[in-house]
């Protein structure tokens, strides 16, 4: 129970280091999207497998064993920042996150229920759906001020439901590799090292936006070592105490920090119903926090996770 409060814990405070990315990167509106994603995840995702460089010799041969669940958390690291910020881009600050955060944990659901054929219980089942009403709810509320392009809006939504699926994608994949016996940080860092070298090309053609002014240098740097590297380890140390699902649900967190900086920095507006959202998005945590203290939990003598089943 105790570690696995701790693990939320970690998760959470990753989740708001990252509601702070679509505020960080309004700064920067002369740096495109495709260049903060890159620079994001592709020098974050450099220094995690800097970071591991240890951990992925001495697991070197059981990751070319798992050399395709690598390669494909790589390219969910690569597509994840590209589309995320290209979805706040163009929907917006709080609905591009809402969207892609509220999207994650059905992908990750979905992966864990078909491939692993883990049954889904009931306070996982409470959690999401809490989380996705309370995310529409935001999303809702935006929409009501959307003064943009509507086209422009859905093409957010769209490319936002991408970077949720390619999240759920690499959270997967990184507990997947830890499950097989593999570190964490070995898992992590080949997965996002994996990732950077995929992001290098973009990062090559479109850096020198980053370089325009010194503000959009300052934000792709704050990105690549708070959110991305630090809240990576954060998330990172997570995985090794709760399944990849429960941990993409704690992160519906990261569209309320993202709502909240958005209306009070960024100037982005809230109607009633989007305070409502955020409140409802609240008690997200406080099912999973409730969650490990399930019977079958205790009789199994393990670390319970919110994807447990509960006998009826």
């Amino acid at each position: 129970m105790r570690q696995q409060l701790i693990a939320i814990g970690a998760i959470t405070v990753a989740s708001i280091l990252w509601g702070t990315t679509g505020t960080a990167a309004s700064f920067a509106p002369e740096a495109g999207p495709l260049a903060i994603g890159a620079a994001a995840l592709g020098v974050g995702g450099a220094l995690q497998a800097l970071v591991a460089l240890p951990a992925l010799r001495r697991a070197g041969g059981q990751l070319r064993a798992n050399l395709p669940l690598v390669c494909s958390g790589g390219l969910a690291v690569a597509i994840y920042p590209l589309t995320f910020y290209s979805s706040m881009h163009l929907a917006g600050v709080a609905v591009g996150t809402v969207v892609s955060l509220a999207s994650a944990p059905l992908a990750s659901g979905v992966l864990e229920r078909c491939v692993q054929h883990v049954p889904l219980s009931r306070w996982w089942l409470i959690a999401v759906a809490l989380g996705i009403v309370g995310s529409a709810l935001l999303c809702y509320s935006k929409m009501t001020f959307a003064t943009g392009d509507f086209g422009s809006t859905i093409g957010g939504i769209i490319l936002g439901l991408v970077a949720g699926t390619s999240y759920a994608g690499y959270s997967w994949a990184a507990h997947r590799l830890m499950n097989r016996g593999i570190g964490r940080a070995a898992s992590m860092g080949a997965v996002f090292g994996t990732g950077a070298l995929l992001l290098l090309p973009v990062l090559l053609l479109k850096g020198a936006q980053l370089t325009v002014t010194s503000d959009a240098f300052m934000v792709s740097v704050y990105m690549a070592l708070i959110p991305m590297f630090l809240g990576y380890l954060l998330f990172g140390y997570g995985l090794t105490r709760i399944t990849a699902s429960t941990a993409t649900t704690i992160t519906m967190s990261e569209p309320a920090i993202a709502a909240i900086l958005a209306v009070t920095i960024v100037g982005e507006r809230l109607t009633t119903i989007g305070w409502v959202g955020l409140g409802v998005i609240a008690l997200v945590l406080a099912v999973l926090s409730c969650a490990p203290a399930n019977a079958s939990t205790a009789r199994a003598g393990r670390p319970g996770t919110a994807r447990e089943v509960i006998s009826t």
